[in-house]
């Protein structure tokens, strides 16, 4: 057990599977000896061979392709993405190829290849480093889609990512990368003093696709959320002093329907928070999922926190950014009707 950041979470994850599995690769942009421009891959290119780490060229249709090509042929690569908003040139190959091999080919390929990609703002990005396009996604089959939200469950999700037979969407939240956001704060600090370090096992071990997580037990209120917004609708709970049940689904494809019935049948009222713009987010996906099962249950309309249907701006990313303050107004409304 060794204590890490999400960062170094990450690269104990890669570094595991380089060594146990001559399958494994990964590359991507500055990857290799530059160690990423986050330093995920720091180191492993040194320890594993420029063979198995190594860098592409400024072409993500590419390197997913090639990707594409390596899996169906035995391999299991873990392509980085620099940042998730660099990800739309390479839309095509994941969803008409990636997405659909084992199914064209009546199971005869497959595609078991990993797509890592920095996500989500707080670090004043601007609109082209700051974007969350997981609901894009989310809506095409044979895809499947994880975002963590504490190095721990990084670690342990992306070992059970890169071991599935199929493409996996691996969403990192660069807010929560390296160092403590403990969700108070409209206008965090972007320097990071390390507090929100975990606990991670320095060894293999996996967390199943597919199951969420209890962060905040509570019987008022059911908050849904994952990545960075874990951890807001934490402080939102926190600062309001609702009894609110916060539940970190940590994958949204495939998603733990079980585990959200359980909790707003249980309390009766639902938040759904996320960081990526509203119209056609996955909160809509998941507010309707609520409403066809737990319609009987419900006290009370089922709420969204989210971004605004704008581009992602950098000089008042705060106004943007769902803060506590937002979530935590979200929650006395739901809990006042």
């Amino acid at each position: 057990m060794s204590r890490m950041n999400m960062v170094q979470a990450l690269n104990s994850a890669l570094d595991v599977k380089l060594a146990g599995d001559p399958d494994v690769l990964v590359f991507g942009e500055d990857v290799g000896f530059f160690g990423g421009v986050f330093r995920v891959t720091e180191g492993l290119q040194q320890r594993h061979g420029e063979g198995r780490v190594f860098d592409a060229p400024i072409a993500e249709a590419g390197q997913v392709a090639v990707a594409i090509g390596m899996g169906a042929y035995g391999l299991r690569p873990v392509v980085e993405c620099q940042f998730a908003d660099y990800i739309y040139p390479a839309f095509d190959q994941i969803v008409s190829e990636a997405a659909r091999l084992r199914y064209r080919s009546g199971g005869e390929f497959n595609a078991p290849i990993t797509i890592r990609a920095p996500y989500g703002g707080g670090i004043f990005g601007g609109q082209t480093h700051s974007q969350s396009p997981e609901g894009l996604f989310s809506h095409v089959c044979g895809l499947k889609t994880v975002i963590p939200s504490n190095p721990y469950d990084a670690k342990g999700l992306l070992i059970s990512a890169i071991e599935d037979d199929d493409p996996v969407l691996f969403f990192e939240p660069k807010r929560l990368y390296a160092g403590p956001f403990d969700g108070h704060h409209e206008r965090p600090a972007v320097s990071w003093d390390g507090h929100s370090k975990g606990d991670v096992p320095t060894g293999r071990y996996a967390i199943p696709l597919g199951e969420a997580a209890i962060a905040r037990e509570g019987g008022d209120l059911t908050i849904l959320a994952y990545g960075t917004m874990v951890h807001v609708a934490l402080a939102a709970a926190e600062e309001t002093g609702i009894d609110a049940e916060v539940i970190d689904l940590r994958t949204i494809v495939p998603l733990d329907i079980a585990a959200i019935e359980a909790s707003v049948r249980k309390t009766g009222r639902c938040l759904v928070v996320h960081e990526a713009t509203r119209t056609g987010g996955f909160g809509a996906e998941l507010s309707a999922l609520v409403q066809e099962r737990c319609f009987h249950w419900l006290e009370a309309p089922i709420l969204r926190v989210t971004g605004w249907d704008t581009p992602y701006p950098r000089e008042f990313e705060w106004e943007y950014f769902p803060g506590p303050q937002r979530v935590g107004a979200a929650i006395r409304r739901v809990m006042a009707e």
